[in-house]
């Protein structure tokens, strides 16, 4: 990844953190499953295993993935429900990009939880929870 796809980040989880009045606090950090000293990284435009991405996402009230997303070019997506649609959240993404983070977000998680699990399982893993999830009308 870039360093100005770094500094993207950055600028943006930042801004989040003031939009939402968060402070940059262990307390605040740990609350949501990361370390301080993870969260600043990210603040500071360096990279952090792929698995804290999806906390981050969490601690900055952001769809799972969003940071992945602004690391390939893209915007946050928030998880806030929309004021038009209550008990929706509105995504931009496309079907097919709502099955791309969810994989991506299921196989982060896998990987996080798992000890030694072959890649060709994950990925299985993760391809049926997207089927499932589509089937189930949740993406």
């Amino acid at each position: 990844m870039a360093p100005s796809d770094l500094d993207r980040l950055a600028a943006a989880a930042r801004k989040r953190r003031r939009e939402l009045g968060l402070a940059l606090t262990d307390a605040t950090a740990k609350a949501g499953g990361t370390s301080k000293g993870t969260w600043q990284r990210v603040e500071k435009g360096e990279a952090i295993r792929a698995t804290n991405y999806v906390k981050i996402d969490g601690l900055l009230q952001w769809a799972p993935g969003s940071c992945l997303h602004i690391l390939e070019g893209g915007e946050p997506i928030s998880a806030e429900p929309s004021t038009a649609e209550r008990g929706s959240v509105i995504s931009e993404l496309s079907p097919e990009m709502h099955d791309a983070e969810a994989r991506d977000v299921i196989q982060l998680a896998v990987i996080a939880t798992t000890d030694g699990l072959p890649s060709e399982q994950i990925r299985a893993l993760s391809e049926r929870a997207v089927r499932d999830l589509r089937a189930a009308g949740l993406i």
